[in-house]
Formats: structure tokens, sequence, C-alpha cells
């Protein structure tokens, strides 16, 4: 089993590394004058069962053209089986036409990533689960329940909890939560006028008294949690809490998540935390390491990965 880490999320790598208690195989990564991307991978992988570790976070592409890169580069180095390990699966979002010449990017990346030499991916809570449909190789997308579970009740024993889901899309997401902790479920009814931005209308579900914990699985520019929080306020929550897989927080989102009505947000190192995510008072990141860790252990023993979530 051989992991090499991408220059995306060096510290998850690491993390994941010790957890397995595997070595990072070497790997030289660097830019030509004119910012070309090369990638060598330094030991020798011929038959081995090698696992590219890089999120597609910020900036994006060049993430996502060091990926291609690097599976190139062991295919041809003769490995056995390439994992693309992509914690953060960029470009999820564009998965459907939304207008008539749009295109469906997310099927693009799945296109590139199997012609490059990917044999599987292991990913994290897709924003999407039929994106797992656009490969033409297993795909293993991971939920953080075990991650959030564990913490919430640590956190928030004996409390009332409601479980928000800040768009109708996540319903499905919080209602799964909902029922892991035996809690009730909120939903909140928003109309966005443009990308980017949006308009809480209504809170559809009973939060006056209760702590309400908003469940999801991106948190970008910050504008629909803010909202979503400032409804819930109005709405007689007792207190307001986010708990977000990929915290992408482009922009001014941390200024905006730091000022809102929201007691705290947690995200996973699915994304490496900027300094000013480090320095919120009210960002907490968490790792997830160990699920990952553990799903790449039972792909190279040939174990099931659904029992880590029963």
């Amino acid at each position: 089993m051989k992991l090499i880490a991408g220059s995306s999320n060096a510290p998850l790598a690491e993390a994941i590394s010790a957890y397995l208690d595997v070595p990072l195989t070497q790997a030289n990564i660097k830019r030509f004058s004119d910012d070309e991307i090369f990638v060598e991978i330094m030991e020798n992988v011929r038959g081995e069962d090698t696992f590219f570790i890089q999120s597609s976070s910020f900036p994006a592409n060049d993430h996502l053209m060091e990926l291609l890169i690097a599976m190139d580069a062991l295919r041809r180095g003769s490995a056995r089986r390439i994992t693309a390990v992509i914690p953060y699966f960029g470009y999820a979002r564009q998965d459907r036409k939304t207008s008539s010449r749009a295109p469906i990017t997310a099927k693009l990346v799945a296109n590139l990533i199997t012609a490059a030499g990917a044999d599987r991916v292991l990913t994290m809570e897709l924003h999407a689960g039929q994106i797992q449909g656009f490969f033409d190789i297993p795909v293993d997308n991971l939920i953080a329940s075990p991650v959030f579970i564990p913490k919430i009740q640590d956190k928030f024993n004996g409390d009332e909890l409601c479980i928000v889901s800040p768009d109708v899309g996540g319903v499905v997401r919080a209602r799964a939560l909902a029922k892991r902790l035996g809690a009730d479920l909120a939903i909140i009814d928003k109309r966005r006028e443009q990308a980017g931005e949006s308009e809480v209308m209504n809170v559809i579900g009973e939060v006056k008294g209760k702590i309400c914990i908003m469940v999801d699985d991106i948190v970008d520019s910050g504008g629909t949690l803010c909202n979503a929080a400032a409804a819930l306020k109005d709405g007689g929550a007792k207190e307001v809490h986010a708990y977000v897989v990929h915290g992408v927080l482009s922009g001014p989102a941390v200024e905006r998540i730091t000022s809102a009505p929201m007691e705290q947000m947690v995200i996973t190192d699915s994304i490496a935390a900027t300094d000013a995510v480090k320095a919120a008072a009210n960002i907490e990141q968490i790792t997830i390491a160990p699920l990952i860790g553990e799903a790449a252990r039972r792909i190279h023993e040939e174990r099931s990965i659904s029992e880590l979530f029963k």
C-alpha cells in the first residue's frame, strides 16, 4: 500500500499516514517557469496499490491538474491499482444543466479522472449523490456522520436539539442525522435570487427554545448559513450551531460567519484551513483522517466500507 500526498492538503495526508502507520511515498511536485505542473513519483510503485490524496480546493484548477498528472505518472510507473482520494470533490455543484448552453462540469471532471488512470475514487459527501453515476469506475462516497455524531452527542448531551436543513436540497442529509440523534427536524425555505446570494423566506418546523444545529455539505460564501441562523434566532431558537463538511469559505465568508448570530460552526479538514479560519473564534475544524484512513485500509484489504456507517 502506497500513500502519495498532493499539495492541496498536506496536514490531512500526514494525519491519514499516521493513522494507517504507512509512510508517505516521496513525490517531487514542482512548477516550471511558465507554471506548468510536474509530478514525479520518487519511489518504486510497480505492482503496488496506490492512493493519491488530493482535494480539488482553491486553486481548484491547479490542484485538479496536479491530480491528473500524478495519476498518469503512477499509471506509467506500472502501479497495480490507482485510487484517487479526493476528500473535497470540486466542480460538484455543476452537476446538471441550469440553462440551455450550460456545461455539466462534474461529469467532465469524472471523465478526466478516469482517462488519467484512476481505477477507483474515494471521496466524501458529494454535493449530489448521483455524481457517482458520472463515473464508470467504482466510487466510495463517505458520509460525515461518524465524525459529527460523537461530537454533537458529547457537546449537547441531554439538550433538546433540532437538526436544521438550510435548504430543501439538504433534507435527506438532515433527516438522517436527526434520526440518528433522536432530534426534531426543521427546514429553511429560501429563494435564491442569483448565484452566491440567498434570501430566507420561512422556517418550517418548531425551533423555539431549542438548540438548532444546521447541517450542510458545503459552505462557500456563507450567505445561506448566516441568513438561516438569523431566521432561526428570530424564530426563538435558544442557540444556533452549524456542522458543515467542506469549508470552502471563499471571499468574505469568514468575516460573515464570525459576525453572524451563530454560536459555532464546525467544519472538517477536507480542505486545508486558511489563516483566517484558524483565527476565527467561532469556527472549529475537526479531522476526517481516521475515517478516510480506515476506508482506504478497507479498500486495500478488499473489505466492506458500508460497515463503517452502521
